[in-house]
Order: C-alpha cells, then sequence, then structure tokens
C-alpha cells in the first residue's frame, strides 16, 4: 500500500516579497529507503530569512531553489524505517531536507543528536546554524575584547540573541537593536544586554550615541540598510563589522543604494567582513561543542517562536519579514513517538 504526504513547492520566483502565491502544495507518495537509507519523519522544520536569497536565480554562496521542486531547509526528524547499518528506528536526525513531511536521505546526508543535551528543537537554534553563525562571525572576525563595545542589530532573532549573550561571555558591553518594546525588555530583562534599542520608536542614531558613550568597536551587522548607516557613524579605530545579513533588503526590487561606506573603513581602519556559516564548516565540532556547555551551565538562554501544523511553513516563513519572531522560528510538524 503507497501512503501520501504534503509536500510544499517554489511556485514562481518572487518579485519583492514573496507571497502566499510563491508556494505551492502538492500531494506525493511517502518514499521507500534503499540500501544505506533511512525513512525519516518531519517532526520540526527551520525557517531562515537565507531562504529568500535562494529564491532568485543566480549565482550565490548556495545553490537557489528550483521552479516546481521542494523548498528545502533545516529539518529535525525521527527515523521510522531504517536500511542502514548505522541508524534505527526512533533516532532523533538533523539535516538539510525537503518541505514535506516525510524524507529519504542517506545515513551520511543527516546527522544523529542527542536529546539528552537539550530539547531536540534546539539543534534547530542555539545548537544549530543560527548558533554557530553567532559563534563564529563574532569571535573569529569580531574577536571581543574585555571591556569593548559591541552592536548587535536584528538582536532578538535566533542569531542575534546568540551574538549578544556569547560577547557578554567575554566581557563586553553589548546593545542590541529590535523592532518591538517587548524584544526590547526580552533583551535586558533575560539576556542581560546593557542597553538596547527600539529602531521602530526611536531616533536609532540619538539612541546608539547615548548607548555607546565610548564609541562602537565591534557591529555584528544582521540587517544591513538605515540601521547599519546609523552604526556606522559611531565606529571606533580598529573596529570590526562581521556581516551576517541584510534582512532590509531582502524583498527590494531594485538594487540597494545608500551612502558609501569605503571613507568610513579607511579613516578608522576599519575591518568589514561578510561571511556565511559554511565557511567554518571544518570547526563546527568546536562551536557545537563550546555552545552547547555554555547552554548546560546556564550562560546561554534561548527563545523559540513555534507556529505548528505543516500548511502554516509559508505563514512562519513570511512572518520573518515582519519580525514577527522572538529568537528561532519554528514549525512544528509532527510529535516525538514514545
Amino acid at each position: 500500500m503507497t501512503y501520501s504526504q504534503k509536500q510544499i513547492l517554489l511556485a514562481d520566483r518572487p518579485s519583492g516579497k514573496p507571497t502566499a502565491e510563491t508556494f505551492q502544495y502538492a500531494e506525493v507518495p511517502v518514499p521507500t529507503p534503499d540500501e544505506g537509507q533511512v525513512l525519516i519523519r518531519t517532526l520540526y522544520l527551520s525557517v531562515d530569512p537565507y531562504m529568500r536569497g535562494r529564491m532568485n536565480e543566480g549565482k550565490s554562496y548556495v545553490a537557489p531553489f528550483q521552479l516546481n521542486e521542494p523548498i528545502s531547509g533545516g529539518v529535525v526528524g525521527e527515523v521510522v524505517d531504517s536500511k542502514g547499518s548505522n541508524l534505527k528506528q526512533g533516532d532523533i536526525v538533523i539535516g538539510n531536507l525537503p518541505w514535506q513531511e516525510y524524507s529519504v536521505a542517506g545515513e551520511k546526508e543527516v546527522r544523529q543528536i542527542d536529546p539528552s543535551i537539550a530539547p531536540i528543537s534546539a539543534y534547530l537554534g542555539i545548537l544549530g546554524m543560527p548558533g554557530l553563525t553567532a559563534y563564529f562571525g563574532l569571535l573569529d572576525i569580531g574577536k571581543p575584547k574585555e571591556g569593548e563595545t559591541v552592536v548587535v542589530s536584528g538582536a532578538a532573532g535566533a542569531v542575534g540573541s546568540a551574538v549578544g549573550q556569547i560577547a557578554k561571555i567575554k566581557g563586553a558591553r553589548v546593545v542590541g537593536i529590535a523592532g518591538s518594546d517587548e524584544k526590547i525588555k526580552y533583551l535586558i530583562n533575560e539576556l542581560g544586554f546593557d542597553a538596547a534599542i527600539n529602531y521602530k520608536t526611536e531616533d536609532v542614531g540619538k539612541a546608539l550615541a547615548a548607548a555607546c558613550p565610548n564609541g562602537v568597536d565591534v557591529y555584528y551587522d544582521n540587517v544591513g540598510g538605515e540601521i547599519s548607516e546609523a552604526v556606522h557613524k559611531l565606529l571606533n579605530k580598529f573596529a570590526r563589522i562581521p556581516v551576517c545579513g541584510a534582512i532590509s533588503t531582502y524583498n527590494s526590487d531594485g538594487a540597494d543604494l545608500g551612502p558609501r561606506i569605503e571613507t568610513t573603513l579607511i579613516k578608522s581602519s576599519v575591518l568589514m567582513q561578510g561571511f556565511v556559516v559554511g565557511d567554518f564548516s571544518s570547526r563546527f565540532s568546536e562551536g557545537a561543542r563550546e555552545l552547547a556547555g555554555w547552554l548546560q551551565e546556564g550562560k546561554l538562554k534561548y527563545e523559540e517562536t513555534i507556529v505548528y501544523g505543516f500548511e502554516n511553513i509559508p505563514q512562519a516563513f513570511l512572518g520573518l519579514f515582519e519580525g514577527t519572531n522572538l529568537g528561532k522560528q519554528l514549525v512544528k510538524i509532527a510529535e516525538q513517538s514514545k
């Protein structure tokens, strides 16, 4: 007997912000694993801002999604059938898998995770790609020193919230920029940021000057645009800028225009470096080990915004560009077997 499952395809390449019409639902058979493969039931699925870039055509650091093919991303799932020698039924794994309820993957294409260290959803957030992005971007490029001032934009998201906490662990003064009073209170009261700025209700330039009386030594840039331009004016000599994201421009129809930063970089001898987490893939075990240690010691906290139901994946994705999520945005698809 053949069972069917739901799947989400890329229906068109959006111009500007994606809409519900960007996605198409399909019913397809549940696949059967071959030798060396496992059948995985999706439990949690990650939606991330970088996926917007993959909806466009053109060369980038990762291949674009193909039209009329499943969108894919980070998935935590449960092995329900195994034709391999290393994974067995009931094991929990993580991998880059299609947006569908069941997937077949080779044993080496997924990684088993340990539910005793943290809830399994954390492996898509603080112990996964967002946590590693924060860890390597801040420590390898930002290199914060004790007593320096670190500013992070998109500070209440999965990456930004981890960046701020790691900077505090390293003894820095941390200022976050986010988009709601709820997020500002969370950054200060829960995560221990020294100050936080609501860019929707405050004059960012004036608020930054007040929050950073000694200037800015590290700016962890998640958003680009006008917010970043305001931070650039406060950069100290030898400041460092890890450029992680530019979510303010992802849905722009035209070219991203703004003030030129070259003169600022030259005058203050500033390092500005873009990166993707895959640049550090050979050291993922190091980052995961450090993050897990801080988490177990209570030095790291994390928040998740969870949308329930496969049919709500597009809604969760689109919400990223409205700033509706606090911490990591996830979609819960199914319960883990007992």
